[in-house]
């Protein structure tokens, strides 16, 4: 499999360079791991969970993650208005890559 993306003369175009650039960033991920965590999540609760990121970066994310259809948002018509926020299907099979991410680097920690 490595092999290919070497050998593939454009690199934007493998598999690789799209899954890096769906998780690309200093929260995406941390994003995702959280919904797969605590499965449905609100704004302010994310806010709290990453501590040092403004609202407007949390909600860029969020966004560019909603286009990418990796979580679905939930918006409530009440006041004061309620959004939720949950990993789609698609959002969930790459939960398995960034787990298996995790695994990798729990074994392989330099000390």
């Amino acid at each position: 499999m490595i092999k290919n993306y070497i050998e593939n003369a454009n690199f934007e175009d493998t598999g690789f360079s799209y899954t890096l650039s769906l998780i690309s960033g200093k929260h995406k991920m941390v994003i995702l791991y959280c919904l797969m965590e605590y499965e449905v999540v609100r704004f302010n609760e994310l806010k709290r969970y990453l501590k040092n990121i403004s609202d407007k970066t949390l909600s860029t994310n969020l966004k560019e993650l909603e286009a990418d259809r990796l979580i679905i948002r939930t918006e409530y018509p009440q006041i004061p208005p309620k959004v939720e926020y949950r990993l789609s299907d698609r959002g969930k099979s790459l939960m398995v890559v960034l787990d298996q991410l995790c695994v990798w680097g729990e074994q392989n920690r330099l000390v």
